[in-house]
């Protein structure tokens, strides 16, 4: 048995037993029922996770994972390929919109080399934030052949895995995945309109913010790369390594291993949402352990949503990345333990009950 599918051999269902018991506290507290609407249900759904009607959210990780695309080639970003190299350092730095609102999360960021086409200098004080998983100096060019072997597409989710393993001796209570890439955009519309089946233009954006040119090359160029590569449809990691980033492929792995720990996943955006659906397909068991965060401003967003299942927690605009939403989301699942675990039930605040009448 290989680590993958040792990996997904390891997620069990949600433990219904917890979930009944904090469904039973939630109304029990001093509150209409269902009052704090999908707050509640996310500590249900949290306990379910984790076997404890009670959670608690101490340990919060945002794993964000970074690597190049060799579609950039192509004309598909409004940025150059070396800005996934130097938001890389402003990570490390504690500079970047994921780094201030894991700060307000109360989490941690850890950075990780999928694929970046270049290599890190890393200073002595970002060294504990940082992990070396770089499988190649970016992918290839997916509009002329598959973007990575298959190997390497199995290598990058064993990655994933051995990332949140090794994260699990810090402390992981609950994890957020995000990314940095030029060009990944490119690679998720095409992951999302291979597996959801929907047309090229209603899955592909406008990513970093291409104009209506870039955008008609972008739609073109994804095209191709799904007739170049006629991707198997019953094998995920067939698609990507024909389709995908090193760091999708990454953080599919920390998803499917988060739930082998039955560790609960907030997925970011669009990015994220692209590795979830590799994942998914993997092994769809992955779907209860997910929490969407937030529903982008990227178009192929919702389809990935709505195959899969999920609804998000909120829409705010986003289209950064990096695990900004996830951040966000977190503190929002962090809430809804905290209400289940703190508040006062009508007993205990000697509040009297809705009347029977």
């Amino acid at each position: 048995m290989n680590r993958i599918e040792e990996t997904i051999g390891k997620i069990e269902p949600l433990d219904e037993t917890a979930m009944e018991s904090a469904r039973a506290r939630q109304d029990m507290l001093t509150k209409p029922l269902g009052s704090l609407g999908v707050l509640e249900d996310i500590s249900v759904k949290i306990a379910g996770i984790t076997g404890n009607y009670m959670p608690q959210i101490n340990d919060k990780v945002i794993i964000t994972m970074a690597g190049d695309h060799g579609i950039v080639d192509e004309g598909v970003s409004a940025y150059p390929k070396d800005v996934t190299l130097q938001m890389v350092y402003n990570f490390l730095s504690g500079g970047a919109g994921i780094n201030v609102l894991a700060r307000h999360a109360g989490g941690r960021v850890v950075v990780v080399d999928m694929g970046v086409a270049a290599d890190i200098e890393l200073a002595q004080e970002h060294a504990g934030g940082f992990i070396d998983k770089k499988i190649g100096y970016g992918t290839a060019n997916m509009a002329k052949g598959a973007a990575m072997s298959y190997d390497d597409a199995k290598r990058t989710i064993e990655a994933g895995i051995d990332v949140l393993e090794n994260e699990i001796a810090r402390g992981v209570d609950i994890v957020g995945v995000g990314d940095m890439g030029i060009g990944n955009t490119a690679a998720s519309s095409a992951i999302a309109a291979f597996i959801t089946d929907k047309p090229v233009e209603l899955v592909t954006g406008r990513g970093t913010g291409l104009d209506d040119a870039g955008l008609k090359i972008k739609v073109e160029t994804i095209k191709n790369a799904l007739e170049v590569n006629k991707p198997d449809r019953d094998d995920a990691i067939d698609i990507l390594a024909k389709l995908g980033g090193f760091e999708i492929g990454g953080m599919a792995g920390v998803m499917l291993a988060a739930a082998s720990h039955r560790i609960p996943v907030v997925v970011d955006g669009f990015i994220s949402g692209a590795a979830a659906l590799i994942a998914y397909e993997i092994s769809p068991k992955l779907k209860d352990y997910l929490i969407a965060s937030h529903l982008s401003v990227e178009s192929g967003h919702q389809a990935i949503l709505d195959y899969i299942g999920l609804e998000p927690l909120f829409n705010l605009n986003m289209r950064l990345g990096e695990g900004t939403g996830a951040a966000l989301g977190i503190s929002l699942v962090d809430a809804s333990c905290n209400v289940l675990r703190e508040m006062a039930t009508f007993e205990e605040a000697g509040v009297s009950e809705k009347s029977s009448e």
